[in-house]
Order: structure tokens, then sequence, then C-alpha cells
């Protein structure tokens, strides 16, 4: 697998086996470079001109990415030279050394003489570090499979994890599926030594709203942040850029299209259902901007052919259904001969386009009438209203105050399909009672607590930074690239455009209940009316009405099924429910956790055979 991989004191005598078997079977077009000691290993896998490797004094540095150094007025963007500065500045500190690397990266230092390892990953974990200790030693790499390798290693799944897994849809961060193995937390420094290992920040958001500086002079800074950051991700790479026909990938295709100097190449996936079916905005994006536009129809037998795949490229369970779509639009554009993409991915949780915010949003007017009287008055008068469907405004009016009554980030997930349907009637009482059903909650509470934003939607985009970019849609990309045999790079996580965002005041993320208000109005010169207008939707996969209709995807799902009632989590009266009645009678809503469940199964069946 792509990424940096490596060991201190786990393979006495077989350093440069034990890390072979590590690295496995690298993907056909990258490169790898090693150095190992008898006690020591250390190496880089990945694209030509995204990893590299510097040794001097006993120590050795490992970076993978699209990383850039910025120092006293020098900028050095050629991995090599990154790599030998990062190295000759980390001999007097490590964590003041990182202040002047940029861009994504995951970085790991090993120093033989001291005996300790320093890891890294950028500001939004663009890249990943798995790590665990092991016997008196200490194991990393850019995945579980990888640690798994290690002689010595034990790969226990994680009760917890599964459960945080059915919450999420994917395991969070910095825990992974098995148990005390953890991963670096996006920009941060995890340092092993004889003293055990330590965990600390080398950069937090700092949400400082500068409320004195006008629109047009941050217009102006934000397009030119953005055309830096498109402009480095480029280099002299062969690119190309997904199109949903959102605004952030449009704004990125427009780019492309400007600042390489040809014609842009952009690759957009469709979907024959419904109401899920995206393309003609990302033609109307194409033709305004001019771009070489690819487009390919996933189908339901696509998935089926697909979905083992994608499975066994995750080495956690993993629920995000747009995997499957991202995939088959990125082995188009490497059929197409293109080396990396371009992806639109943070602009929504750095300027405020989640439709989820504007809904909290309303929420939280609620919290401004006095306690006394919510207490005593609204929330019993609100529990007698109906639940049902007779009277839909007092219903709505019901669903208002319970929503509105709970805290946030807990209000967070009030949309929760096990919340909704309740622990119980899901999961098997064994396995309900080897787990804490408050931990999601509680690691939500401990993102919510550390940001430093003190309104509202600057809270909720910290705590996406986490729970939506690290730990969903970014390997949601960056695994299916990694798939379909392409580098991918996210011109909206340069540092400059996230710095930009943390100045802003709340209202030009969030004005009223209006989206992303500061990024439209910055681009309403330059991208297509009806772009700026429409909703988020992106690549999201027909799921449920996919389950119902095409019988080999609904039969791969029943033999999923099938396969977990032996594993004591899940009831087996509720998949009997899920596949016999629900699903057929709301698709949308079941389809989710039915995809959620299956995508677990299949993991368990290729983890067994991974972590074997």
């Amino acid at each position: 697998m792509i990424g940096v991989h490596g060991f201190l004191d786990c393979a006495a005598g077989r350093s440069r086996e034990v890390l072979a078997e590590m690295i496995g079977s690298a993907p056909t077009g990258s490169r790898t470079e090693s150095a190992c000691g008898d006690d020591h290993a250390l190496a880089t896998v990945g694209w030509p001109a995204c990893t590299a490797l510097a040794e001097r004094d006993r120590r050795i540095v490992a970076l993978c990415g699209h990383p850039y150094w910025e120092a006293d007025g020098v900028r050095e963007t050629g991995i090599a030279g990154v790599a030998a500065q990062l190295l000759a500045a980390s001999d007097g500190s490590f964590d003041e050394a990182l202040r002047n690397l940029h861009g994504d990266f995951a970085v790991a230092l090993v120093d033989t003489a001291r005996r300790r390892v320093f890891l890294a990953v950028d500001r939004m974990s663009v890249h990943n570090l798995v790590y665990a200790e092991v016997g008196h030693g200490f194991a990393f790499g850019p995945s579980t499979d990888a640690l798994s390798r290690i002689p010595g290693a034990t790969a226990e799944v994680d009760p917890q994890q599964i459960f945080s897994y059915l919450y999420f849809h994917m395991v969070p961060g910095p825990s992974t599926i098995y148990r005390g193995w953890r991963r670096v937390p996006p920009g941060h420094v995890v340092e092993f030594s004889r003293a055990g290992v330590g965990v600390r920040p080398h950069w937090r958001p700092q949400f400082e709203a500068d409320a004195g500086v006008r629109f047009a002079s941050r217009k102006q800074a934000f397009r030119a942040a953005l055309e830096s950051g498109v402009r480095l991700a480029i280099d002299e790479r062969r690119c190309g850029a997904f199109l949903s026909g959102g605004t952030d990938s449009s704004t990125i295709a427009g780019l492309l299209a400007g600042v390489s100097g040809e014609r842009a190449r952009t690759f957009s996936i469709g979907f024959d259902a419904a109401g899920y079916d995206e393309m003609e905005f990302a033609r109307v994006a194409s033709r305004h901007f001019g771009t070489e536009q690819h487009e390919y129809y996933v189908t339901p037998d696509d998935v089926v052919a697909a979905l083992p795949h994608v499975v066994g490229a995750y080495d956690q369970p993993f629920g995000n259904a747009s995997a499957v779509p991202t995939y088959y639009c990125a082995r188009l554009a490497r059929e197409q001969g293109v080396e990396r993409m371009l992806g639109g991915d943070g602009g929504d949780e750095l300027y405020g386009g989640n439709a989820r915010y504007a809904r909290q949003l309303v929420f939280a007017r609620y919290e401004r009438v006095p306690a006394a009287l919510r207490r005593a008055v609204i929330e019993p008068l609100a529990r007698r209203l109906p639940a049902g469907d007779r009277i839909a405004l007092l219903r709505k009016a019901r669903s208002y105050v319970e929503q509105a009554s709970q805290p946030m980030p807990e209000r967070y997930e009030s949309y929760n399909l096990l919340e909704r349907l309740g622990l119980a009637t899901v999961l098997e009482p064994d396995f309900l009672a080897s787990i804490e059903p408050d931990a999601p909650h509680r690691h939500m509470r401990e993102l919510w607590q550390a940001s430093s934003g003190e309104a509202l939607i600057d809270r909720m985009l910290a705590l996406d930074f986490h729970l939506t970019l690290a730990d969903n849609d970014l390997p949601k990309v960056t695994r299916m690239c990694e798939l379909a045999g392409v580098d991918v790079a996210f011109p909206m996580l340069h540092d400059p455009v996230i710095d930009l965002s943390m100045t802003l005041p709340a209202d030009y993320k969030l004005r009223g209940t209006q989206l992303r208000w500061f990024f439209k109005e910055s681009l309403r010169d330059f991208l297509p009316a009806r772009i700026i207008a429409k909703e988020k939707h992106g690549f999201g996969l027909p799921v449920g009405a996919w389950l119902r209709s095409h019988r080999p995807l609904r039969e791969m799902a029943s033999d999923s099924l099938a396969g977990l009632r032996g594993r004591g989590i899940v009831r087996a009266d509720f998949l009997d429910r899920l596949v016999d009645r629900h699903l057929d009678e709301h698709p949308g809503y079941y389809g989710v956790m039915v995809w959620i469940l299956m995508t677990l199964e299949l993991w368990f069946r290729r983890g067994s055979r991974a972590a074997s």
C-alpha cells in the first residue's frame, strides 16, 4: 500500500525481510525507497515525485504526499529537497521543523542513535499513519494490514469499534478496528521512545475572525489561494479533475483549465436513477470551462462486480457507498492516461457548505427560549403532541422540540440510524453488553470541546474536519484512487485556503440559513449561475432503489446478511425484517442500513484473510 512503512526494535536480524512483508505488492507504477539496519527499517511506497527518503547521522526521514517547504523566504517544492530540509531542520526539534512543512503529507523520522521515532500527518490527515507498540518495539504503516505482518503483532478486532462503525459508518480516528492500534490524528505528532508513546498537536485550527477586512480583499486573497493550490497540485503531472457539477469540483475544474495551459480533462459519474443523476450539472460546468469531458454511468452490475474489490481496499470497515462511483471515476481517468486527479473535497467543511449546518442553526434558536419555559411548558406539551402522520404540522412541531432540546454535538446525530431504530432493536444483547453505547457521543464531545471556535458554525466545521474529512471523505477518495492506479491531490486543502477560512466571520460561512455565502459570492463571476444555485449532491449511489430492483445486488446483500447472523453482532429478527419488510417500505432510509451491514460482512470475509 502507498505510504510510509517502518519499525524500530521489532525484527532483529530480519528487518529487510519483514519490511518487504509489510509493504506487500506495491501498486503498478509506484516506486519504493527503503533503508534498513539490524533493528530498524523505513520505507516509502508511492507514485513518482510523491515519495522521498533522506539519511544523515543515523537519522532517517521518510516522506510521502505533496508537501512543500517554506522557511526564511525560501520555498522548496521537490519532495527530495523537502525531505532533506526537514531532516536538517529536525536535528533541533521535530515539532519546530514541522512548522515549515506544508501541503499534504505523512512523515516518519527514525533516530537510531537515540532510539526514537517521530510520526506526523498533515492538518486534515490526507495521508494515513497507523502505529502500535509491538513487544519492546514500535511499528507503523499506512494501514492496519501493514502492521498485521509484523512478527508479534496481534490484530484483535475491537467490538467497541464495530459499534463505532455501525454508528458512524466508518471507524473514527484515532482508533482503528483493532484493539490497541491507533492512527495519528490530523495535525498531530506521535513520538515513541524508551519512555513510551506521546501524542501532541503540531497544528490546531484557530478560528479568529477578522471583522475589519473588506470583502473585496478577502475575495482576491481567496481566489489567489485557490489558484496557488491548483498550480502546486498539477506540478508537471498528467492531471484530470473529478467533476460532480457542484461548486467545489466545478471550481477546481475551472482553475485547472485556467492554469494548466491546455484543455482540462474532467471526469464525471452518472446514474440511471431518478433523483440521483447530476450529469447535466457536470456538463454545464464542462461547457462553461471548455473541458474535455469524460463520463461513465455506473450500473447495479458495476456495483456487484466492484464491491468486493472496493471493500478489500480498506483496512477496516468503511460504509460510504459513494466509494464505488469514486472508484469507477478514477478508473476512467486512468484509462485515459491521467496520472493525478484533483478532488474538490474540503470546501464544504472549510466554508460552510453542508445542509446540516443550516439545520442546526434553526435548532439553536430554540436555545434562546428561557430554560424554565422550555422544561416546564414547551417540552411537556410537545411530548403530548401526536407523533404519527395524522396532523403533519403538529408532528413537525414535536420533532423540532425533541431534536432542539438535545445539546450539541449529540444533536448532530439526531437522524442517526441506530439512534432512531434503537440499539436494543438492532444489536444482539451480548454484543450490546460488551460495548459502551455512549462512546460515540463522548468522542464527539471531546472533539467539540477541543475546538477554539466560538460561533456554532465554526465548532461544527472543526468537528467535521475529523468526522467528515479525515475519517470519511478523504479515505474514500484516496483509497479508491490508489485502487484505480492514480494519484490524487486536494487543492481546497491548500494551507492558505485553510488559513483564510479561519479568519472569516461566522456569517460569511452561514448567512442566515444561506450556506457558504462568501465562497459563492467570491466565485459568482467565475462559476456558471446554475452551479452557484444548485443544491449539493455529489456521487451519491442509489443504494436503496437498486437493492430493491436489481436481483444480483439483492442476492449479494442477502448472502452477506446471512453471514453476519453468526457473528453475534446484529439481531437475527432485525435482519429478517430489514430485508423482508423495511427495505421495500422505505428503500432510501433502510437501504443505508443494508449497505453498511453488507459491507461489514464483506470486510470480515476480506479482513480475516488480510490479517491471517
